[in-house]
């Protein structure tokens, strides 16, 4: 297994989870919190699906986000009209349980996560990735990117990562399937969702030869989500921006990708993203 300097793209986002949960320890910002809140999808009771209902064990929390959110409606109900309301274009959707949860709760995914020695941050294949059948895993991997509970995130995250450095030749065929999961990802208006498939698109137009050209066509269900966070970008004066370094700063990352759409996708880009993002300026042309 080849070794790896520095934290992974996966070992970064469970630093990024550490840290917070040590700055807000009364868990209003973990995925626990989260899933009382209805954004994540709850699990299954074990590998082989729910219990039956006589043997189900109880709902503990199940009363605490019903009042949680019967006393939000309650607070937005009872306050004096302001006019029309929000029309809620960042507000965050439900995530649902996705197919790349259920293969691996099934046990159907070639891989598990390496623990031995100090290499954090990584995965141990089964099988070699070169011979895995990339038209069924790529898309699986890439639904995946709505997770945001571990194990299902870290694999996700990494598994993309590795299958890019070692697809070569089989990833452009399995383009158009990965359009819907990441149109779907893009569409859960979560940030660090949204960053976290910004990386990847990057990665993916990297990964080889004609991928940046085969989603020009894709562009339409892609790139409308990048209008609303394109111009959101921190300033903190004088302060400083640890965002720069951990790459989470969404602005910066939607204004990355594009430059690298555009740089990858061939004379019919620049054209196409700017038809998408009419704010967008040319990168490459003086």
């Amino acid at each position: 297994m080849a070794s790896r300097s520095g934290p992974s793209a996966a070992g970064t986002l469970l630093v990024e989870d550490q840290l917070r949960k040590m700055m807000t320890r009364d868990g209003t910002k973990t995925t626990k919190a989260e899933k009382l809140n209805g954004y994540l999808p709850k699990g299954s009771h074990c590998c082989f699906g729910d219990f039956p209902a006589e043997f189900a064990p109880p709902a503990k929390y199940s009363g605490k986000a019903a009042s949680l959110g019967a006393s939000a409606g309650t607070t937005r109900a009872a306050g004096p009209s302001q006019g029309p309301p929000r029309a809620g274009s960042t507000l965050r959707r439900p995530v649902v349980a996705t197919e790349f949860r259920r293969f691996y709760d099934r046990g159907d995914m070639p891989l598990q996560i390496y623990h031995a020695g100090t290499g954090g941050g990584m995965i141990s294949w089964k099988v070699d990735v070169e011979k895995l059948d990339y038209h069924h895993y790529l898309p699986l991997f890439f639904d995946g990117l709505r997770e945001k509970e571990e194990p299902y995130r870290f694999l996700v995250v990494q598994g993309i990562y590795d299958l890019l450095a070692k697809g070569g030749s089989k990833i452009l065929p399995v383009v158009p399937q990965l359009i819907i999961p990441i149109k779907t990802a893009l569409g859960s208006r979560d940030e660090d969702t949204i960053c976290t498939v910004l990386k990847v698109l990057q990665a993916l137009v990297q990964s080889g030869d004609m991928i940046g050209e085969a989603l020009v066509p894709y562009y339409r269900q892609i790139l409308p989500v990048f209008n609303i966070y394109k111009q959101k970008n921190r300033n903190l004066g004088d302060a400083m921006d640890y965002s720069q370094r951990k790459r989470s700063n969404i602005g910066e990352l939607i204004s990355e990708t594009l430059e690298m759409f555009e740089a990858t996708g061939g004379e019919d880009a620049f054209i196409n993203i700017k038809y998408m993002v009419p704010t967008y300026e040319s990168a490459l042309l003086a």
